[in-house]
């Protein structure tokens, strides 16, 4: 049918320009971001799945972040038990020495001094080493239960607890040196026999620190695997949220070429719809 009021052909042509021309703005603003989704309305289901992705993505490097700075704070822990150790040595060389009939009183005196001395510097390592402004050991942060954060949910969590070890080692040093325990000059090396005996509490003392540096090795190595685990999981999910929200550039460049192409056609044939108008003025003429 001929008409002038209504021209079908020019409105279907239409309702198409606009639907191409919105398509076309998408695969532009994909294109133009690198995003397939850039709002809701491109893929609600896969906008909340990848939000969700992006969550967990996070807080898993967060937990990485949380697992180094956990073995940070551990090997400044073993770092000042390595010096313990040195002084620990130490003393039982002196003992070992001021335990042989060879050594004057003059000689344990001296001794007895550095004896001392080591013992009242045991007790700074293990009163004044610090992480982050904070106490470590006596009184501080290892001294007690420890929840480290090990992953994306509440549930992921790592609980450690040196306490006994640490009250074990404050034991063997008091019995092992008295300016440890109180600051006093103690008689460990002076007294009569009493050098041999502190050979045998100062072994106590190498035993229990021992155990407390193999105690927190097994920890950092476990950090060690839960970090190296936490990586690939992080990857695995970024990757799974990439092939959500990322753009396919090969797919969506084609797709952007076909309805530029789609535009011109309308365009063009909008344009063309214009001459039944002039058919229908040539019928009354």
């Amino acid at each position: 049918m001929l008409s002038l009021h209504t021209n079908s052909a020019a409105m279907s042509i239409q309702r198409t320009l606009g639907k191409t021309r919105a398509a076309a703005d998408t695969s532009m603003t994909r294109l133009g971001t690198g995003f397939r989704i850039n709002s809701a309305k491109d893929g609600a289901a896969d906008l909340q799945i990848a939000t969700r992705l992006q969550a967990q993505t996070r807080g898993m490097n967060v937990a990485m972040q949380n697992t180094q700075n956990a073995t940070s704070m551990l090997q400044t822990a073993d770092g000042a038990f390595s010096e313990v150790s040195n002084v620990l040595l130490r003393m039982k060389d002196l003992a070992t020495q001021a335990a042989d009939a060879s050594s004057s009183a003059k000689d344990k005196n001296a001794m007895q001094a550095e004896y001392d001395a080591l013992g009242s510097e045991l007790s700074n390592i293990m009163t004044n080493t610090s992480y982050g402004g904070e106490k470590l050991i006596n009184g501080g942060k290892l001294a007690d239960k420890m929840n480290f954060q090990i992953g994306a949910s509440k549930a992921e969590t790592m609980e450690v607890n040196f306490k006994s070890q640490i009250e074990a080692l404050g034991t063997a040093f008091k019995a092992a040196s008295k300016s440890y325990d109180d600051g006093s000059a103690g008689t460990e090396l002076t007294g009569a026999g009493t050098a041999a005996d502190q050979i045998d509490k100062i072994n106590a003392a190498i035993d229990a620190l021992g155990t407390s540096r193999s105690a927190i090795g097994a920890v950092q190595n476990r950090l060690s695997h839960i970090n190296n685990n936490l990586g690939n999981m992080a990857s695995n999910t970024a990757d799974a949220q990439g092939r959500l929200m990322d753009v396919d550039y090969a797919s969506e460049s084609a797709n952007m070429t076909s309805k530029q192409i789609l535009l011109q056609a309308s365009t063009s044939m909008l344009k063309q719809s214009s001459s039944m108008s002039q058919m229908v003025l040539s019928l009354i003429q």
